[in-house]
């Protein structure tokens, strides 16, 4: 099956292309550079009013000079035909997370600008921002009440602390201690890229006054051993109030000593004014329970998982009646896992974000009858948002970094409200790109896709980039990315190959289980015949000058590759990839993980770790690689990337190490990210040009 060059990207490159002497600018139009990818304006957080005439939205722009980005928020009318965004706030600080006040009439974020993270309010009829919190403590997330008397708010405490200021204090006496040796009695020391600090995030609420200031907030969650959201990435969407404000209901875990090794959240249920204490709504589900959203008759929708102890299982949705508390499992059938929920603009059905096929989806969905409804199904929906009959989505695609589009009510093509990095866009050439599928392990349906190079003449053969993504449940589909964007290898003059293989997620619950325990054999397989499909199909790639590229679950195949498939490629680049599997177990830091993915503990069950152990095949190792690691990313320690360069020294291999003293998992500081791609680029340019 081949899906040309999609429709979704079609739009948004058209919309961007509009321009009298179009075909004369794109015949000129300079290749896409990994200088271009750190300067576009990355957009986020949008939100609809609530009369649904407009939208605000989160605009980040990258200061090169400073290596830093500043995100600020901006709002484009909804109903005016061809209405231009404009910028609501300004500064050297950050601004983020819009929220809409529920008149209409004023806009809350949260900013930098005092000095901490603060809440801020930004009257719409005119005048300047003013402080909603002052408070001695950084506030991460909030939102407000459906009335407006009142915000949810959540703030990094110390157990035994009774105000913020007692946190205040003892965070900077820790700082200024000697000696500076820390002591812990139970894990998590250390988390993502941050050792702990002794701080829980607690969920608070603070009613605000007639002057639009917090009072001091109330801690609702502080009996439970846990953190609101969840640490590293959650956000806003891990709590939600009911539609009359009296209640919110929140994502916990509850830490005590197993807190590495499990996946058991939970929502609780606790009154707004402090009253009363937090109650478990989902204490018969020992899985994932997440993402709670008040439909407006009160009734809850959440996301749950089945299965214990894995983080990849499928998210579906669950209805608790607001009267009974009896619970339903509303898309049960539908083999597709929901990675974001929301309300419907009206307020009685659902919205949900999955990944289909290549694709991050919109659907619409039926509370009575589950029932989904596809309403965007090409390219990737990073967010979606609703206000009285109006839903706008933040739409992206292997060809276009995000805009906002709204979504008509019925059947039709997303209109575009937003073109932020139109100027850039419309100078570049941007390349094409195809879906493809093959037959893979056991003869099963695999995708992937194609990139072509720029400057792509027909009847020449180029050079091949083939990316291999991590997680291992994850995908390299139909979206746009700044870590491992596609674009920039097609701008250097490389074609590019992304295999989707079994494990990878948007293609049912089964294929994405199917990589627990076979980390190295079904994927392998994939990957090996994935690539033979696309140099047979597409004869622009040069099967002989080929190259492969991977990071986290995508640097451990790299390392696999390098002992199991040594005979492919002409060079290697291992991007904090899993190296040797023993020290990893007891170096890395949210053990469910491991033990989900290899049957067990390490100590009680080291057949799996050690069949899969890259280290184990050292001897077979002979293609150059090129090792990237962070030294700062604790879910894959940084002596994995260094026992990987030492074993290709030792073993007289052409190696070479790039290390960030300053970066985690992840290249996010925009020096360094152009620093990644120059050197990444340059050792793909000296093996296969």
């Amino acid at each position: 099956m081949r899906l040309p060059f999609t429709r979704a990207a079609a739009l948004l490159i058209a919309a961007l292309t509009m321009l009298p002497a179009a075909s004369a600018l794109a015949a000129a139009a300079a290749p896409f550079t990994i200088e271009d990818l750190v300067r576009l304006k990355r957009l986020s957080d949008p939100a609809v009013s609530p009369d649904g005439r407009h939208a605000v939205f989160a605009l980040r722009e990258t200061d090169i000079e400073a290596n830093r980005g500043v995100s600020h928020v901006w709002i484009v009318d909804l109903d005016g035909a061809g209405a231009q965004a404009r910028q609501l706030t300004r500064g050297s600080a950050s601004d983020m997370s819009p929220h809409w006040a529920p008149d209409g009439r004023s806009v809350f974020f949260l900013s930098a600008r005092s000095g901490s993270t603060q809440v801020w309010r930004l009257p719409l009829a005119g005048g300047e921002a003013q402080p909603v919190t002052s408070y001695p403590l950084e506030v991460g997330s909030f939102k407000v009440s459906p009335q407006g008397d009142r915000i949810a708010l959540t703030l990094g405490v110390m157990a035994g602390c009774d105000t913020l200021q007692c946190t205040h204090e003892r965070l900077l006496a820790a700082a200024k201690r000697q000696p500076a040796g820390q002591i812990y009695d139970r894990l998590f020391v250390r988390h993502w890229d941050t050792w702990s600090d002794g701080t829980r995030s607690h969920l608070f609420t603070a009613h605000l006054k007639a002057d639009g200031t917090a009072e001091l907030p109330l801690d609702l969650s502080a009996r439970l051993d846990g953190d609101v959201p969840q640490k590293p990435f959650g956000d806003e969407a891990d709590y939600d109030f009911s539609p009359d404000g009296r209640t919110l209901v929140f994502s916990i875990r509850i830490a005590g000593k197993s807190e590495p090794w499990s996946t058991n959240f939970d929502l609780y249920a606790v009154a707004t004014d402090g009253s009363g204490t937090p109650q478990n709504l989902t204490a018969d589900n020992p899985a994932w329970d997440a993402q709670p959203v008040f439909l407006a008759n009160s009734d809850l929708a959440y996301l749950a998982m089945d299965r214990p102890g894995f983080e990849a299982d499928r998210f579906h949705i669950v209805i608790r009646d607001g009267r009974t508390g009896a619970k339903r499992a509303l898309t049960a059938g539908w083999d597709r896992s929901v990675s974001h929920l929301a309300r419907a603009s009206d307020g009685r059905n659902l919205l949900a974000i999955v990944e289909d096929v290549g694709q991050t989806a919109l659907y619409a969905v039926d509370v009575k009858s589950g029932t989904p409804r596809k309403l965007v199904g090409s390219g990737q929906v990073s967010a979606v948002a609703t206000g009285a009959g109006t839903t706008v989505i933040a739409w992206a695609t292997l060809a276009a970094p995000a805009d906002l589009f709204s979504v008509p009510a019925k059947a039709g093509e997303p209109h575009r409200l937003t073109a932020v990095n139109a100027a850039l866009m419309g100078e570049r050439a941007m390349s094409e790109f195809e879906q493809f599928s093959f037959k893979g392990w056991n003869d099963e349906t695999v995708h992937g896709y194609v990139m072509k190079p720029y400057g792509f003449s027909a009847g020449k053969r180029y050079p091949t980039a083939f990316l291999i993504h991590g997680g291992p449940q994850g995908s390299f589909g139909n979206e746009w990315g700044y870590r491992w964007n596609p674009q920039v290898f097609a701008g250097a003059g490389y074609g590019v190959v992304m295999v989707d293989f079994h494990g990878s997620t948007g293609y049912g619950q089964a294929f994405t289980d199917s990589i627990s325990r076979d980390w190295g054999g079904k994927p392998l397989e994939d990957l090996r015949k994935g690539l033979a499909a696309a140099t047979a199909r597409y004869g622009w790639l040069d099967a002989d000058k080929a190259c492969a590229l991977g990071a986290s679950y995508g640097g451990f195949m790299i390392n696999w590759i390098a002992g199991q498939w040594n005979d492919r490629f002409r060079c290697l680049v291992n991007h904090d990839g899993v190296f040797e599997m023993r020290s990893m177990y007891y170096s890395t830091e949210e053990l469910w993980f491991a033990e989900w993915e290899f049957g067990g503990t390490y100590y009680d069950a080291p057949q799996l770790y050690e069949k899969f152990n890259p280290a184990n095949f050292v001897s077979a190792w002979r293609t150059p690689m090129l090792v990237v690691h962070g030294d700062l990313d604790y879910r894959v320690p940084l002596t994995q990337g260094l026992g990987a360069f030492t074993a290709l020294q030792r073993r007289g291999i052409e190696s070479r190490l790039l290390y960030f003293p300053d970066e985690n998992h992840w290249v996010l500081k925009s020096a360094n990210s152009v620093q990644w791609y120059h050197t990444v680029l340059g050792w793909l340019d000296q093996h296969l040009k």
